[in-house]
């Protein structure tokens, strides 16, 4: 397994260095333009200016440049590499001291590969393995988990949402997920305040604001796919945000509507879990697998919401899907072999579309552009599939497909023969799939302008 880490990281290492730097790693030598000036001026992003990512964000940056300095060139990108190498490690080494560790470590290893260069050229590079942490210790450590994706979402945003499963699967949620978050939160912006950057500390959020709708959002494919026939629809680049975006009649208000879909779309999200809790009633607090699924479905969920409901698009966004997937896998959850498979194929038509054929969706190309939508399609299927899956319990007609010693039931009783040790944990590949209908092939593609930096995402 250690070896496949190995040539994995050192072939998307390879990829994005020396054949596509331009396009996949271009937001890293923002990175690195970023601390050279913070290093020379002392003006810093989130102190002194407003910044489209918290605060939390500085350190990971900074990082590379303890070894690497801030001089142009590849020292800075391949100590980048180095630090995503170095927590990719610590979440496999983790994945891998569970039941199912080495299909889940492997899975995780082919996402990473699918999904190309930018799998370890953004800031969700870092915070993806911190959720794998979070996620693993959410019933054995729940105060670590909450304080991990607090951590998380002060460099990426998008590790917060699963303190919402969190917090619900949580026997005492005030002592074990919001005084560790808050504390997190705490230590942050004190440190925040105490540079100066009182007036940027929520910067990231404002900045969102003068937003359009980018040309790979989930929102903008009816108007990217009538873009193949119709002139009034236009692809552009925004200077000021370094990103494409598409216009056309609507759009516009669609990015607008879309601000408000996201909230709605949290607190829906929201309900949803509070209702699969009550319904439970006492299996859910007496049974940690169901607990477990909860969370790990519950994350998941969260995720897709976030990347379905926003009006940005960009690439790296697959990687919050990977965590829970990754996990489930770990733990051997039934009912997750034919999601792994489709978060698979997203993450390659992803890849396919960014950074091989950007240019091809630019330029209004019908293959590349229908993959695109097609991946967006099988987005909004994801999502509708987890919300089936979280409200909709396991029956006992699938308990006798899976066989009563893999998995039980919420609130069945089975018979055990005496010679066999009932377990809730289901290998992945015999578990009942019943999933995304279709499978990976309604899956497409991604993001990212080659512009040098798109500073916004």
């Amino acid at each position: 397994m250690w070896v496949a880490f190995v040539a994995a990281h050192v072939w998307l290492t390879r990829l994005g260095s020396l054949v596509l730097v331009h396009q996949s790693f271009g937001d890293v030598d923002l990175y690195r333009r970023w601390m050279e000036t913070g290093l020379t001026t002392g003006r810093w992003p989130a102190l002194d200016e407003a910044w489209v990512y918290p605060a939390g964000a500085l350190v990971p940056l900074l990082a590379p440049t303890l070894v690497a300095g801030t001089a142009a060139g590849g020292a800075y990108l391949l100590g980048w590499c180095v630090l995503v190498t170095a927590l990719d490690a610590v979440a496999v080494a983790a994945l891998l001291r569970r039941p199912g560790g080495a299909v889940a470590a492997g899975w995780w290893l082919g996402f990473l590969v699918l999904l190309g260069p930018v799998a370890i050229g953004r800031l969700d590079s870092v915070v993806a393995p911190m959720s794998v942490l979070a996620l693993l210790a959410a019933l054995s450590a729940p105060r670590l988990s909450a304080a991990l994706v607090t951590a998380g979402a002060w460099v990426k945003v998008s590790p917060g949402a699963a303190i919402v499963p969190l917090l619900l699967a949580s026997r005492r949620p005030w002592r074990d997920v919001v005084v560790p978050a808050a504390a997190v939160c705490v230590v942050v912006v004190g440190i925040v305040l105490a540079l100066g950057g009182g007036r940027h500390v929520v910067s990231f959020v404002l900045e969102q604001g003068s937003r359009g709708l980018q040309i790979e959002s989930v929102g903008a494919t009816p108007w990217l796919v009538a873009g193949l026939w119709t002139t009034s629809v236009r692809r552009y680049l925004n200077a000021d945000l370094v990103t494409y975006e598409i216009t056309g009649p609507g759009t516009q208000t669609m990015a607008d509507v879309l601000g408000a879909v996201l909230v709605v779309g949290v607190l829906l999200a929201t309900a949803v879990l509070w209702w699969c809790r009550r319904r439970d009633g006492a299996t859910f607090w007496s049974d940690d697998a169901v607990r477990g699924d909860f969370v790990v479905r519950g994350a998941f969920l969260m995720a897709l919401v976030l990347i379905v409901g926003n009006k940005v698009g960009s690439p790296q966004f697959m990687t919050w899907l990977a965590p829970p997937v990754a996990v489930a896998l770990a733990l051997r959850r039934p009912w997750w072999g034919r999601t792994a498979v489709t978060v698979a194929a997203v993450a390659l038509a992803t890849q396919v579309v960014y950074p091989w054929w950007y240019l091809d969706v630019l330029e209004g190309v019908p293959g590349t552009t229908l993959l695109l939508a097609a991946r967006n399609v099988g987005l909004v299927v994801l999502l509708v599939v987890s919300v089936v899956h979280l409200v909709r319990p396991p029956s006992a007609s699938d308990a006798a497909r899976v066989g009563a010693r893999r998995w039980r039931p919420r609130g069945a009783v089975v018979e055990v023969p005496t010679d066999e040790v009932a377990t809730d944990e289901a290998p992945v590949d015999e578990a009942p799939v019943d999933d995304a209908p279709g499978g990976s092939a309604q899956d497409g593609a991604a993001e990212r302008a080659p512009a040098a930096g798109r500073s916004a995402d």
